[in-house]
């Protein structure tokens, strides 16, 4: 590590006013150009976090296309959208770790570049084989790269400053969440030098390659300051857990929830189980477990990584369904059903901002409560317009609800992120934040899998009688009813769930007492130097 990189990793966690010096004596920065260079740095990362996010879900409005084009199976067009899935899930706490070994820098930019090369594979994929292929590799890469956007931002941000950059970071959440279906009906609609479904994959290749030559140049190089060793035997368990785990929930209902998936979903508590057993003897042999299991004794971490996972599921029900509602149940094009959704995009970014910056400061944990409350009205209020208005239902009736939603979750998704990382020390923040993508992934993955039930459960009965036409839609429209009321309870899960969470983050305890000093951490957190 150079003296420049020693000086950053000391100096984002000493108290404004203590004189840090690098190891070799330079004096530190000026505050001017270092602001300059990281507020670079953070576009740079969160324009990354933004191009997964929309790709997670630009694909599913493609399909179609894809489909028509490329004669792809409907096997395989599982696979276009499971692959990157369950490449991303299983390997973003490794892709953490390693950025805490070998520098978070260097693995975001592994990262982005991989992501950028599979991406032009996608584009350019000859068979339908290929495309799968590229699809796993894409969401492989995107692991090596996601974790690191959290890490870097609290590696190179002090406490007092990140429930800013985390309100930036809800606002990109919430654009991602609704941008994904409208510039993939944009793109695929508008059918591009006649490159159908491809252009969906080929725009990351501008945004990728300029976010490789930016960040080699603005992102500051930043490690666990201590020696760690990647644990191999942690890497195998932890990926052969969530691939039993979640290729099950994500395939089961296509597959007819066979008998294989449940003893898989079994066996992988029984590896998850076996992974926490090693990862205690691991810890306690060198120091370098895969998982750093001391982060759960911090209670702004284990309660805020259990909120997290339960609010994956609220989300992995609503947008699918929601998705289902507009274009089969409505019979609207996919264009007309992402521009409806620019409300509840607008809505998340405003409320996100205003939540870590404004709000949090003041009212502590209320505001996440608060924001379980308002979403779930929203839903609730979703609910009754979709059953009055029944199959007339307008764009426009649907943003009051929308707008309500979308407040409520930017009062929750900026600042749990916020109070989940609050207290957890920088030499483990690669860790935290590839468990942290990890479980909201789980989270994900189990609400798609409870969409069988919650959803198709309803419809598909209706279906099977021959409904067909308005009878077919209003099929939809009361599967969507269904899905919405189990929304609105694990809302409310969420919120009793909160109470887990501290009244009021480190950061702003301090910040209320008139103290300007960096939140106390946890054991192991590497020392300033001082002087």
């Amino acid at each position: 590590m150079t003296s420049t990189e020693t000086s950053i990793e000391t100096s984002a966690g000493t108290a404004p006013g203590t004189n840090t010096v690098t190891q070799g004596g330079a004096p530190p920065a000026e505050p001017a150009a270092g602001d300059r260079r990281r507020w670079f740095a953070l576009a740079i990362v969160m324009t990354a976090a933004f191009m997964d996010l929309v790709d997670v879900t630009i694909v599913n409005v493609a399909i179609p296309s894809i489909r028509r084009e490329s004669g792809a199976t409907f096997s395989q067009i599982q696979w276009i959208t499971a692959g990157y899935a369950l490449a991303f899930a299983a390997g973003l706490i490794t892709g953490g770790r390693l950025g805490d070994i070998h520098g978070r820098k260097r693995l975001f930019l592994v990262g982005i570049g991989g992501f950028t090369m599979a991406s032009a594979l996608c584009g350019f994929a000859a068979n339908p084989e290929m495309l799968v292929a590229a699809r796993i590799l894409q969401g492989g890469m995107a692991a090596m790269m996601v974790p690191q956007v959290l890490s870097i931002v609290h590696a190179t941000f002090p406490a007092h400053e990140r429930g800013k950059v985390f309100g930036l970071f809800g606002a990109v959440v919430g654009l991602g969440a609704v941008m994904g279906p409208l510039l993939g009906a944009l793109l695929t609609e508008w059918n591009l030098l006649g490159l159908e479904w491809r252009p969906i994959f080929l725009i990351n290749l501008p945004v990728g390659i300029a976010g490789l030559i930016l960040g080699s140049r603005y992102i500051t190089e930043s490690k666990a300051p201590r020696a760690l060793k990647l644990d191999l035997v942690g890497v195998a368990l932890v990926t052969l857990g969530l691939l039993m785990l979640l290729y099950p929930l994500t395939r089961g209902r296509e597959l007819g929830w066979p008998l294989w998936g449940y003893v898989s979903m079994g066996g992988a508590l029984v590896v998850l189980g076996a992974l926490v057993a090693y990862e205690k003897r691991k810890a306690a042999r060198d120091g370098s477990p895969l998982v750093e299991l001391s982060l759960f004794k911090v209670k702004s971490f284990a309660g805020g990584i259990a909120v997290q996972t339960v609010f994956g599921v609220a989300l992995g029900i609503f947008f699918l369904v929601w998705t289902l509602y507009m274009q089969y149940g409505l019979g609207w094009r996919p264009l007309k059903a992402g521009l409806t959704g620019i409300p509840f995009s607008i809505a998340v970014s405003t409320a996100a901002g205003l939540s870590v910056q404004k709000l949090v400061p003041r009212f502590g944990r209320k505001v996440l409560q608060a924001g379980a409350l308002v979403m779930a009205i929203g839903v609730l209020l979703y609910l009754w317009e979709s059953g009055h208005y029944g199959l007339s239902i307008a764009p426009w009736q649907m943003a009051l609800p929308l707008v309500v939603m979308g407040v409520g979750m930017g009062l929750i998704v900026a600042p749990l992120t916020d109070a989940i990382l609050s207290e957890v020390p920088r030499e483990h923040s690669g860790s935290a934040s590839g468990l942290i993508s990890t479980v909201q992934q789980m989270g994900n993955a189990l609400g798609l899998g409870l969409v069988s039930v919650v959803f198709f459960g309803v419809i598909d009965d209706r279906l099977a009688e021959g409904a067909q036409g308005p009878a077919a839609g209003a099929a939809f429209v009361d599967g969507f009813q269904h899905a919405l009321g189990w929304v609105a309870v694990v809302m409310g899960v969420i919120f009793l769930l909160m109470f887990a969470l501290p009244r009021r983050s480190a950061q702003h305890v301090e910040g209320a007492a008139g103290e300007t000093a960096a939140p106390e951490a946890a054991p192991e957190k590497e020392p300033a130097l001082t002087v």
